[in-house]
């Protein structure tokens, strides 16, 4: 069973929900790229950055817990 991970960011009165599946972090920072270059959406680098970063950290969480 694969595990569905997901990370949201609330901007002023818009929310951005990323959900997908353990393993394919990759393919979600190139989404956010994606979306931070289109015109057509609020979402911007920085969000992107924020985004990447709590992606970050909750992996080395989780991989700190793995070593333990």
């Amino acid at each position: 069973m694969s595990v569905i991970r997901q990370l949201s960011l609330v901007k002023g009165s818009q929310r951005f929900i990323f959900r997908y599946p353990a393993g394919r972090e990759a393919d979600v920072i190139d989404a956010f790229a994606r979306i931070a270059g289109s015109p057509d959406t609020e979402f911007d680098w920085f969000d992107a950055a924020v985004l990447s970063y709590q992606m970050g950290r909750r992996l080395e969480t989780e991989l700190d817990q793995v070593v333990q």
